[in-house]
């Protein structure tokens, strides 16, 4: 596992918006229309951008995955933050719908674990290389760092398939939420060294 620069930027944007063009959370938030696949590209240019300041982003030695965390306590308001908000609205949301995110994004804070938690935002492999245990490997990693630091890892899933593999690396479904689809949010405890 490898800590990304901001030379990665362009590589891990892509790479996301390949592996989650279909995740029903990316896509109820992105404005749909004609150009979703670069609404979809600017939601990840926001996350990209917000954990490369305010969290940390890792990729595979090879970089063919790709791991953004933000955990709570580093988020911030500062200038840069509400600029890329501002981005993300007229790029990816739309005016229009801002409610909606805002509902949402409310609905979820009430939900998430609060306190010293690593937060899992997105894992990501390249479509093409998927199923050959690289993304287990980069989130393995993760999670030993995590143990290191003493520190739980939390992450939400809209992807039902996906709550199996989430849950051989320790994660426990700890609450849903529907949004019109299943929102399921997991935690792992750290484990003892």
């Amino acid at each position: 596992m490898i800590e990304a620069i901001f030379e990665d930027r362009a590589h891990i944007i892509s790479l996301l918006a390949k592996a989650f063009k279909d995740n029903q959370s990316v896509n109820y938030i992105v404005r749909e229309d004609n150009d979703k696949a670069a609404h979809i590209q600017a939601l990840m240019e926001y996350s990209f951008d917000m954990c490369f300041h305010y969290g940390e982003i890792y990729l595979s030695d090879d970089k063919s995955a790709c791991a953004l965390l933000l955990p709570p306590k580093c988020k911030r308001t500062d200038m840069r933050s509400v600029w890329l908000d501002i981005k993300l609205v007229f790029n990816a949301i739309g005016v229009s719908r801002i409610g909606i995110a805002l509902k949402r994004e409310n609905a979820i804070k009430e939900k998430q674990l609060k306190g010293n938690i690593q937060y899992l935002w997105f894992i990501g492999v390249d479509t093409t290389l998927q199923h050959r245990g690289i993304g287990s490997n980069l989130l393995n990693e993760i999670l030993e760092k995590s143990d290191l630091e003493g520190m739980p890892v939390c992450l939400e899933t809209s992807t039902l398939k996906n709550l199996p593999w989430y849950e051989k690396f320790g994660f426990e479904v700890y609450d849903k939420l529907n949004l019109g689809y299943q929102l399921y949010f997991l935690q792992r405890k750290p484990r003892s060294l």
